[in-house]
């Protein structure tokens, strides 16, 4: 487990996953929410709130799978997800029931009214940011989700593949990761 990609539908706990298995296995950890945004920091009257341009989101992306070691949470764009996906030796891929992700939306939304979600970029708009998740949910659902479930299916026999399908399973799968570092 050198290059892993954490990926899922919104409000799945990607980040938090992500954060977790870079804790405990020492690989560098790189949020695409964050490489997306100049200084990781969502800019205020700026247009995009300052979103680098895709050109140069792309480039950077080329440059991470060129690493040795790197876990990738976030989606990014089409082209650059299928890339990373081919680029990893190891899928977590987080499909939890599409209900379980409209409602830690929902929770993220309240906790943000307190304080900027752990991972997002700096001063991000939690409001806006959150009716953005509610509609991605949505068409992740219907139209990424079959595919990623195909491809955890089809690279399974050549990748190490996670596909963690509730809160209990991410918990285990964090704990077996724990516990195969130790005997490194």
């Amino acid at each position: 487990m050198k290059k892993v990609a954490v990926f899922g539908n919104a409000g799945g706990g990607k980040s938090t996953l992500a954060r977790q298995l870079s804790e405990i296995s020492g690989l560098p950890l790189h949020s695409l929410d964050l490489v997306q945004f100049r200084q990781g920091r969502y800019w205020a009257g700026e247009e995009n709130g300052g979103k680098i341009p895709h050109d140069e989101y792309l480039k950077i992306h080329a440059e991470l799978l060129t690493q040795s070691q790197w876990i990738i949470d976030g989606y990014g764009c089409v082209a650059s997800a299928w890339e990373r996906f081919s680029a990893a030796d190891t899928l977590v891929y987080i499909d939890l029931p599409v209900l379980t992700h409209y409602w830690r939306v929902t929770k993220r939304l309240i906790q943000g009214t307190y304080r900027n979600p752990t991972g997002w970029p700096e001063h991000s708009p939690v409001w806006s940011s959150t009716l953005d998740s509610y509609r991605v949910i949505w068409r992740c659902h219907g139209r990424l989700t079959p595919r990623y479930r195909q491809l955890v299916l089809d690279v399974s026999f050549s990748k190490r593949v996670y596909h963690l399908q509730s809160p209990a399973q991410m918990r285990a799968f964090l704990t077996a990761i724990k516990h195969e570092q130790r005997n490194w």
